[in-house]
């Protein structure tokens, strides 16, 4: 199935801009609505750069200058490949597919270039207690259910996803990040290694608008919904925070949802999928 893209311009920059940079005191460079785009000139545009200090030298992150690096393509293990083809090198550097964010440099994220997550959107359909689906009374639709965490460092709720290590399968992603960061528990029985291993259907690939976005340095997620239909799997477990979650919930999934960087509108092509009240 062919990914689902968000092209350049269809959005542009709103957590990564025009803010105070997360967990520093670095001020993002001021970029107005009609400057994101590189293709517009910006003369007087001077950035700051910043890495994060605990950054370099971290098993898991690029050295502080990207000497060697392939770009747009596999280097070795690591993925360079953006969702959104070949995005461009200037001054030796990767520059940000969808426009200026007001900082250059790596910020909080590990990888130059695109830093990959996936995201498991798993659902449920909101039930009474004699276990009938419950639909809205104005649209009439039934009323669709997701696992949310709320995230330690912006406590703002979200999908229970993570970064895709080196060489690792996206689908072992999914599993792993759900169960770390929504049920804190070793899967003995194996039923969530089975709920994960049937088909989850892809929702989204392409850039997050997270705040942590650099001119260099950005987040790119696959998203795929892993749905409960009758709520005897998945649906059942008692859920419990764990990893970088500080809570974790059923939430009701409605078009007055708040969520972290663009996960609402990633969210929405779920209620699209299922035809659920919005």
């Amino acid at each position: 199935m062919l990914a689902s893209i968000v092209k350049p311009g269809t959005f542009r920059h709103i957590m990564c801009r025009n803010n105070i940079y997360p967990r520093s005191n670095v001020t993002r460079f001021s970029v107005p609505d009609d400057l994101v785009f590189w293709n517009v000139p910006y003369e007087s545009y001077c950035p700051t750069c910043y890495t994060a200090p605990h950054i370099n030298g971290q098993t898991w992150a690029d050295e502080p200058l990207p000497f060697g690096i392939k770009w747009n393509q596999n280097d070795g293990l690591v993925n360079r490949v953006s969702f959104h083809g070949e995005y461009k090198i200037k001054n030796g550097l990767p520059q940000n597919p969808i426009g200026r964010t007001g900082l250059c440099g790596r910020g909080l994220l590990g990888r130059w270039g695109p830093n990959h997550a996936a995201d498991p959107i798993v659902t449920r359909w909101k039930r009474d207690e004699n276990g009938e689906v419950l639909s809205h009374e104005n649209s009439g639709k039934n009323i669709l259910q997701m696992v949310a965490i709320q995230r330690s460092d912006n406590k703002m709720w979200a999908i229970p996803g993570g970064m895709v290590d080196p060489g690792e399968n996206v689908s072992v992603t999914l599993k792993r990040e759900f169960t770390e960061e929504a049920l804190n528990f070793d899967d003995k029985g194996n039923m969530v290694e089975q709920f994960f291993k049937q088909s989850g259907e892809h929702v989204y690939s392409g850039y997050v608008d997270d705040f942590r976005n650099t001119d260099n340095s950005w987040m790119e997620t696959t998203a795929l919904n892993f749905h409960d239909d009758d709520g005897s799997k998945v649906g059942q477990l008692q859920l419990q925070a764990g990893d970088d979650a500080t809570n974790v919930r059923w939430t009701d999934i409605n078009g007055d949802l708040k969520l972290h960087a663009n996960h609402a509108d990633i969210v929405r092509e779920v209620i699209i999928k299922r035809n659920a009240h919005w």
